[in-house]
């Protein structure tokens, strides 16, 4: 037999396979990337666990080392203390002062901000120039600096020639000097927070409302159910988790506050402004406790992963409701 006769009756069997239906050879149209070396992944992730390790988990662990020991800042050596620098926080009355005031400040500025939220993404879920307009007007001071803000609020709150204090004046009522006020201060300082910062509970609302399908609204109406009804078991119910979320943004914001008190009052009256941030900021920087400053920050960090774990815990128990 030739080798033509060959060549044409291997070419004949081929079709014949592949007419019958069996699956012709595939061929390799490029490298999978599970094929390529496992050090490919690891490089490009590397960048990331390179920062996370150098700028998140190393000055956590270091703090928490620091936190025991009692550190020359001259020599950088650190004799270890146990619970010295803890004990001693628990005894130093402007400590407790400042986490007082701390929590008590989270514990205003957090209702405020998701309740104003709320009600003003209601108001200006309307389509339109005027609503976008608006949004905009809210969002913007949203973008200053905290100097700047302090700046604008302080010429609105000095005594005597303060734009409140001259607005009173002009109707006849007392001078009134919140931020020289030990009940005042804080609350002022808190709505100077409020007016800063609204913009993005506002608009994280305001998007989750805009995720709502009108049918449902629609049907309640069908139905002849009020606003309020619509409200409450429409609206709200859609808008839990990022009130939740809302909420809980605000909580481990407000626990750092330190711009606002630093530049209106710096601390007082009386120490009735002072906030964790800024004990551990004079503990390190006026008294160069290193150690203590440490400790005071570790109890910073318990409360700020407590408020992280109260959104895991409201995630999971609303993810059971539903």
């Amino acid at each position: 037999m030739s080798a033509a006769t060959l060549t044409a009756g291997a070419a004949a069997g081929e079709v014949v396979e592949v007419v019958s239906g069996a699956e012709p050879p595939r061929r390799a149209l490029g490298r999978s990337a599970m094929d390529g070396p496992a050090w490919v992944g690891w490089a490009f992730i590397a960048p990331f666990v390179l920062c996370y390790l150098g700028l998140l988990a190393a000055p956590v662990l270091e703090g928490f080392w620091l936190s025991f020991h009692a550190v020359d800042l001259l020599t950088g050596k650190g004799q270890f203390v146990g619970l010295a620098n803890f004990l001693d926080l628990v005894r130093d009355e402007v400590f407790l002062r400042s986490a007082r005031n701390t929590i008590l400040f989270a514990a205003i500025c957090t209702p405020a901000f998701v309740g104003l939220g709320l009600a003003l993404a209601l108001v200006l879920n309307r389509p339109g120039r005027t609503g976008a307009w608006l949004r905009g007007t809210f969002f913007a001071s949203n973008v200053l600096s905290v100097t700047v803000v302090t700046l604008i609020w302080r010429l609105v709150l000095l005594p005597d020639r303060g734009l409140l204090s001259q607005s009173l004046s002009a109707f006849g009522l007392p001078d009134l000097a919140p931020l020289s006020n030990e009940s005042l201060a804080l609350p002022f300082i808190a709505l100077v927070t409020l007016w800063w910062g609204i913009g993005l509970p506002m608009m994280l609302i305001l998007a989750a409302l805009q995720q709502i399908p009108p049918d449902l609204y629609e049907a309640a109406a069908l139905d002849n159910a009020s606003r309020w009804r619509s409200f409450r078991f429409i609206t709200l119910p859609a808008l839990r988790r990022t009130l939740i979320m809302v909420a809980i943004i605000q909580v481990i914001g407000q626990l750092q506050v330190f711009g606002q008190a630093q530049l209106l009052t710096n601390g007082g009256p009386n120490n009735s402004t002072r906030t964790l941030v800024m004990f551990i900021y004079e503990a390190l920087f006026d008294q160069w406790a290193l150690g203590y400053s440490a400790a005071a920050a570790q109890i910073l960090f318990v409360l700020m992963v407590l408020g992280v774990s109260f959104q895991r815990w409201a995630e999971r128990r609303e993810g059971a409701q539903s």
